[in-house]
């Protein structure tokens, strides 16, 4: 048997992807002041298709956090800055309730969670902390038509990437200042180029 080469073994230390399908050219450095913080489940981590590791090559206020259950005092020093206000990225539902508005301080900046999983993965996320289900949230009513369908089945009509929700979001937050274009262009070629190396070889017509 032969064994694998070790071009096809060696792996970037920046995306930490394989080289084949290295993630570091299609970085968009993109402006923005709120702070990003994914908590993303080990799964995702191991998922060919995710698109954390184009967002947190592009925004430099973005933490990856990986993991599915987390101790109480590690959680809550990870979810609050002093000086910033905290939002978690996720619609108010029958299952997990958003809690009552809460003040906030008047110009303070921004740390945004969000959650990377499958829909139902991150309900079992907030519903096992509640710390994280205490945060006031942020939702989009309309979110801009996805394409990660394309690669990626979704079970809900709302569903898109954690990449398109959180510049979505960020948008929200920071308005015209935050320019999304670009990131989003290029997870639109990353989308491309998965969907491309996923389809069959086309037959040749000859017997």
């Amino acid at each position: 048997m032969n064994s694998p080469s070790p071009l096809s073994r060696a792996t970037c230390v920046r995306c930490l992807r394989p080289q084949a399908t290295c993630l570091c050219s299609l970085a968009r450095p993109t402006a923005h002041r709120t702070e990003v913080l994914v908590l993303q489940h080990p799964q995702e981590q191991r998922q060919a298709k995710n698109s954390v590791a184009m967002l947190r090559l592009s925004l430099a206020h973005c933490e990856v956090v990986v993991g599915e259950r987390f101790a109480p005092g590690a959680l809550e020093a990870l979810l609050q800055r002093p000086g910033r206000d905290t939002r978690l990225l996720y619609p108010d539902v029958p299952a997990a309730p958003a809690p009552s508005a809460a003040g906030t301080t008047a110009g303070a900046p921004l740390r945004l969670v969000v959650l990377d999983a499958t829909w139902r993965k991150s309900l079992r996320m907030l519903l096992e902390h509640p710390a994280l289900a205490a945060l006031p949230r942020l939702s989009m009513d309309a979110p801009a038509p996805t394409r990660y369908r394309a690669i990626r089945p979704a079970r809900r009509a709302d569903q898109v990437s954690t990449l398109e929700a959180t510049v979505q979001a960020l948008a929200m937050l920071e308005g015209p200042s935050f320019d999304a274009a670009p990131l989003l262009d290029a997870f639109g070629r990353f989308v491309a180029g998965v969907a491309a190396r996923q389809r069959p070889p086309a037959s040749s017509g000859q017997a």
